[in-house]
Protein backbone atom coordinates (compact mmCIF):
# COMPACT_ATOMS: atom_id res chain seq x y z
CA UNK A 1 0.00 0.00 0.00
CA UNK A 2 3.23 1.94 -0.72
CA UNK A 3 2.29 5.50 -1.67
CA UNK A 4 -1.46 6.05 -0.17
CA UNK A 5 -2.50 7.13 2.59
CA UNK A 6 -4.18 4.74 4.53
CA UNK A 7 -7.39 6.62 6.13
CA UNK A 8 -9.59 3.36 6.49
CA UNK A 9 -8.34 3.07 10.45
CA UNK A 10 -8.91 7.22 10.92
CA UNK A 11 -11.33 6.66 14.14
CA UNK A 12 -12.33 10.09 15.36
CA UNK A 13 -14.39 11.27 18.65
CA UNK A 14 -17.08 9.94 16.93
CA UNK A 15 -16.58 6.15 17.29
CA UNK A 16 -17.58 5.33 20.39
CA UNK A 17 -20.80 6.03 22.39
CA UNK A 18 -20.96 8.68 24.82
CA UNK A 19 -19.94 7.02 28.01
CA UNK A 20 -16.73 6.40 25.95
CA UNK A 21 -16.00 9.79 25.17
CA UNK A 22 -12.58 10.01 27.20
CA UNK A 23 -10.57 11.21 24.51
CA UNK A 24 -6.51 12.87 24.62
CA UNK A 25 -6.85 16.16 24.10
CA UNK A 26 -5.23 18.14 20.73
CA UNK A 27 -3.74 14.64 20.12
CA UNK A 28 -3.08 12.64 17.38
CA UNK A 29 -1.31 9.19 16.88
CA UNK A 30 0.73 8.02 13.99
CA UNK A 31 2.24 4.78 12.87
CA UNK A 32 4.06 4.18 9.82
CA UNK A 33 5.44 0.41 9.32
CA UNK A 34 8.14 -0.61 6.78
CA UNK A 35 9.92 -3.62 5.38
CA UNK A 36 13.08 -2.07 6.16
CA UNK A 37 14.55 -1.67 9.08
CA UNK A 38 17.47 0.63 7.64
CA UNK A 39 14.65 2.80 5.42
CA UNK A 40 12.44 2.93 9.12
CA UNK A 41 15.52 4.48 11.09
CA UNK A 42 15.78 7.03 8.08
CA UNK A 43 11.90 7.21 7.31
CA UNK A 44 11.99 8.04 11.70
CA UNK A 45 14.39 10.53 11.68
CA UNK A 46 12.53 12.84 9.02
CA UNK A 47 9.20 12.50 10.63
CA UNK A 48 10.72 14.03 13.44
CA UNK A 49 11.90 16.76 11.92
CA UNK A 50 9.03 17.89 9.42
CA UNK A 51 6.96 18.50 12.31
CA UNK A 52 6.92 18.98 16.13
CA UNK A 53 5.98 15.64 17.68
CA UNK A 54 7.04 13.19 20.05
CA UNK A 55 8.31 9.45 19.63
CA UNK A 56 6.33 6.54 21.08
CA UNK A 57 8.33 4.02 19.73
CA UNK A 58 10.40 3.48 16.80
CA UNK A 59 11.26 -0.28 16.60
CA UNK A 60 12.34 -2.84 14.45
CA UNK A 61 9.51 -5.62 14.80
CA UNK A 62 8.85 -9.27 13.43
CA UNK A 63 9.11 -10.09 10.66
CA UNK A 64 12.32 -7.74 9.91
CA UNK A 65 9.87 -4.88 9.69
CA UNK A 66 10.16 -1.53 11.66
CA UNK A 67 7.37 0.53 13.42
CA UNK A 68 7.30 4.05 13.64
CA UNK A 69 4.59 5.63 15.86
CA UNK A 70 4.24 9.37 16.88
CA UNK A 71 1.99 11.52 18.68
CA UNK A 72 1.26 15.32 18.87
CA UNK A 73 -1.24 17.76 17.34
CA UNK A 74 -3.47 16.65 14.76
CA UNK A 75 -1.79 18.70 12.03
CA UNK A 76 2.05 18.02 13.31
CA UNK A 77 1.34 14.17 13.11
CA UNK A 78 -0.75 14.12 9.68
CA UNK A 79 2.22 15.92 8.14
CA UNK A 80 4.76 13.68 9.94
CA UNK A 81 3.46 10.47 8.54
CA UNK A 82 2.67 12.18 5.26
CA UNK A 83 6.87 12.28 5.20
CA UNK A 84 7.19 8.66 6.60
CA UNK A 85 5.26 7.65 3.75
CA UNK A 86 7.37 10.15 1.23
CA UNK A 87 10.41 8.57 2.65
CA UNK A 88 9.93 5.23 2.40
CA UNK A 89 8.29 4.83 -0.43
CA UNK A 90 8.01 1.32 -1.36
CA UNK A 91 9.36 0.13 1.79
CA UNK A 92 5.93 1.57 3.31
CA UNK A 93 3.80 -1.82 4.72
CA UNK A 94 1.22 -0.11 6.41
CA UNK A 95 -0.10 3.47 8.02
CA UNK A 96 -1.82 4.80 10.55
CA UNK A 97 -3.29 8.25 11.57
CA UNK A 98 -5.57 8.42 14.19
CA UNK A 99 -6.76 11.56 15.61
CA UNK A 100 -8.19 11.66 19.34
CA UNK A 101 -7.04 8.30 20.24
CA UNK A 102 -8.46 7.01 23.76
CA UNK A 103 -5.62 8.51 26.93
CA UNK A 104 -4.52 4.47 27.79
CA UNK A 105 -3.09 4.15 24.34
CA UNK A 106 0.16 6.19 24.84
CA UNK A 107 0.96 4.45 28.37
CA UNK A 108 -0.36 1.21 26.90
CA UNK A 109 2.19 1.00 24.08
CA UNK A 110 4.71 2.48 26.50
CA UNK A 111 4.36 0.28 29.37
CA UNK A 112 3.49 2.86 31.76
CA UNK A 113 -0.39 1.94 32.45
CA UNK A 114 -1.19 2.72 36.24
CA UNK A 115 -2.95 -0.52 36.58
CA UNK A 116 -2.83 -1.45 39.76
CA UNK A 117 -5.32 -4.72 39.93
CA UNK A 118 -6.89 -6.93 37.80
CA UNK A 119 -10.29 -7.28 37.36
CA UNK A 120 -11.53 -9.55 34.23
CA UNK A 121 -9.23 -9.39 31.46
CA UNK A 122 -9.61 -8.79 28.01
CA UNK A 123 -7.38 -10.20 24.92
CA UNK A 124 -7.57 -9.11 21.41
CA UNK A 125 -5.05 -10.59 19.11
CA UNK A 126 -4.54 -9.09 15.61
CA UNK A 127 -2.42 -9.88 12.73
CA UNK A 128 -1.13 -6.41 12.72
CA UNK A 129 0.30 -3.86 14.70
CA UNK A 130 -1.88 -1.01 13.10
CA UNK A 131 -4.99 -2.88 13.34
CA UNK A 132 -4.36 -3.65 17.63
CA UNK A 133 -3.82 -0.17 17.57
CA UNK A 134 -7.20 1.03 16.29
CA UNK A 135 -8.97 -2.31 18.30
CA UNK A 136 -7.39 -1.07 21.41
CA UNK A 137 -8.67 2.63 20.50
CA UNK A 138 -12.08 1.04 19.97
CA UNK A 139 -11.97 -0.78 22.97
CA UNK A 140 -11.58 1.77 25.14
CA UNK A 141 -14.10 4.31 24.14
CA UNK A 142 -16.63 1.67 24.26
CA UNK A 143 -16.82 0.87 27.81
CA UNK A 144 -15.07 1.71 31.13
CA UNK A 145 -12.11 -0.86 31.11
CA UNK A 146 -8.43 0.58 31.84
CA UNK A 147 -6.15 -0.67 28.86
CA UNK A 148 -2.97 -3.18 30.56
CA UNK A 149 -0.74 -3.14 27.36
CA UNK A 150 -0.44 -3.06 23.75
CA UNK A 151 2.09 -5.85 22.45
CA UNK A 152 3.27 -4.64 19.68
CA UNK A 153 4.69 -7.44 17.32
CA UNK A 154 8.20 -8.51 18.72
CA UNK A 155 8.49 -12.15 18.66
CA UNK A 156 4.98 -12.52 17.57
CA UNK A 157 5.38 -13.42 13.96
CA UNK A 158 4.30 -10.07 12.87
CA UNK A 159 1.10 -10.28 15.16
CA UNK A 160 0.03 -7.94 18.04
CA UNK A 161 -2.44 -7.74 20.73
CA UNK A 162 -3.70 -5.60 23.44
CA UNK A 163 -4.83 -6.41 26.95
CA UNK A 164 -7.89 -4.63 29.26
CA UNK A 165 -9.42 -5.11 32.64
CA UNK A 166 -12.61 -3.59 34.63
CA UNK A 167 -15.46 -5.26 35.05
CA UNK A 168 -16.99 -8.36 32.95
CA UNK A 169 -19.65 -6.61 31.45
CA UNK A 170 -17.76 -3.78 30.58
CA UNK A 171 -14.48 -5.97 29.42
CA UNK A 172 -17.18 -7.64 27.21
CA UNK A 173 -18.89 -4.68 25.30
CA UNK A 174 -14.82 -3.41 24.58
CA UNK A 175 -13.61 -6.85 23.51
CA UNK A 176 -16.72 -6.76 21.22
CA UNK A 177 -15.94 -3.73 19.83
CA UNK A 178 -12.42 -3.75 19.09
CA UNK A 179 -12.71 -7.45 17.49
CA UNK A 180 -15.52 -6.06 14.88
CA UNK A 181 -13.16 -4.11 13.45
CA UNK A 182 -10.66 -6.13 12.92
CA UNK A 183 -12.65 -9.01 12.24
CA UNK A 184 -14.12 -6.22 9.23
CA UNK A 185 -10.49 -6.02 8.60
CA UNK A 186 -9.80 -9.79 8.43
CA UNK A 187 -7.09 -9.23 10.90
CA UNK A 188 -8.49 -10.68 13.73
CA UNK A 189 -6.87 -13.77 15.17
CA UNK A 190 -8.46 -14.27 18.62
CA UNK A 191 -10.48 -12.49 21.59
CA UNK A 192 -11.15 -13.87 24.72
CA UNK A 193 -12.78 -12.68 27.61
CA UNK A 194 -11.45 -14.03 31.25
CA UNK A 195 -14.43 -13.56 33.91
CA UNK A 196 -11.76 -13.91 37.27
CA UNK A 197 -8.32 -14.84 35.89
CA UNK A 198 -5.90 -16.91 39.04
CA UNK A 199 -4.36 -14.31 40.68
CA UNK A 200 -0.71 -15.96 40.07
CA UNK A 201 -1.38 -14.48 36.65
CA UNK A 202 -1.48 -10.82 37.77
CA UNK A 203 1.75 -10.16 38.02
CA UNK A 204 2.80 -11.92 34.69
CA UNK A 205 -0.14 -9.41 33.08
CA UNK A 206 0.22 -6.01 34.95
Amino acid sequence: MSGERNRQSKVGPESGPELAGRVSEATALGLVEFNSVAIGIMAADEMLKVAPVELVEATPVCSGKYVVIVKGDVASVDASVAKGESVGAESVVDTLFLPNPHPGIFPALTGTSDVKHIDSLGVIETFSVASTVVSADLAGKAARVQIIEIRLAKGLGGKAFVTMTGAVSEVEASVDAGSAYAGKKGLLVRSVVIPRPDESLFQKIL
